[in-house]
């Protein structure tokens, strides 16, 4: 099924890939966000924590226990620690057993620098978008996103017309970025509607406001508010047809999903995971 724009609805949300096409592939790693581009997502979601050396990586958790089945926190090990690992093979354990399987590049499955995905984004052929996380409480505080402006600035994309957006839940976080970069577009990041009153008083006329899909279900009602100050809404994780089609009611600028092909295929028709929709 295709889904329609309608006049109540008549925006088409962007596609963003959250943590790359993480449905089917190790979330963060080069071939999650190989296997996005390649299913057409127009943009890519990530979240960055701070190395002990100084590097901005793609990874979402504290520590690596889910991801690599260490403890260690992110904060606490080198780039060249982390590029030892492997933080694939927990999505498909069996892998190995697979004789027929094709001999896959190691670079793909390994721990992923934010540098390495601006790259990739950089020398895509078409345009390509970039939502970026920073992942607070972290013991490096305001360094994260002193390091994150720092390399938007190697890419020029600091200014106006920037492929980057930054993302947070944290105020704080956000208000460095604004006063490092005013040009690049920010995202408040939003769990809970009780802190909506307070937040709508603080942030930037121009911010964007990312809700989750879970506090939309239970209240949509807060999109029509958010809506009403005047702020775009990019929703976060959309996986299903029902969800899109609530994003679309809503009247959302972006979803962000682990299927990015399915959430194509389901407003475009593009080829994509249909017989997955439910």
């Amino acid at each position: 099924m295709i889904l329609v724009m309608t006049a109540e609805a008549p925006v088409r949300p962007q596609v963003v890939a959250h943590r790359g096409a993480s449905y089917e592939n190790a979330e963060h790693t080069l071939g999650a966000y190989v296997a996005a581009l390649d299913a057409g997502a127009e943009g890519l979601e990530c979240d960055v924590r701070l190395t002990a050396d100084g590097h901005l990586v793609c990874v979402h958790d504290r520590d690596l226990r889910r991801t690599a089945g260490r403890r260690d926190a992110i904060s606490t090990l080198d780039l060249a620690d982390l590029e030892r690992l492997d933080v694939a093979s927990w999505k498909n354990p069996w892998a190995d057993l697979d004789d027929e399987a094709p001999i896959r590049d190691e670079s793909l499955d390994r721990v992923l620098t934010l540098r390495k995905l601006l790259e990739t984004a950089a020398d895509y052929h078409r345009r390509v978008e970039l939502a970026i996380e920073t992942k607070h409480p972290t013991r490096y505080g305001g360094l994260v996103e002193k390091r994150l402006v720092e390399t938007l600035r190697d890419f020029g994309w600091h200014r106006e017309g920037t492929p980057v957006r930054v993302m947070s839940f944290s105020l704080t976080a956000l208000s460095r970025v604004d006063q490092m970069a005013p040009e690049v577009p920010l995202v408040m990041l939003l769990d809970k509607s009780a802190m909506w009153p307070v937040l709508r008083r603080m942030i930037g006329k121009d911010w964007l406001v990312g809700p989750g899909i879970d506090l939309l279900r239970e209240e949509p009602e807060l999109a029509r508010r958010i809506h009403r100050r005047g702020h775009d809404i990019h929703v976060w994780t959309v996986n299903t047809e029902e969800d899109l089609r609530l994003c679309l009611d809503l009247g959302v600028t972006a979803v962000i999903s682990d299927r990015p092909a399915l959430m194509l295929h389901l407003l475009d028709g593009a080829p994509g995971d249909e017989d997955r929709a439910r």
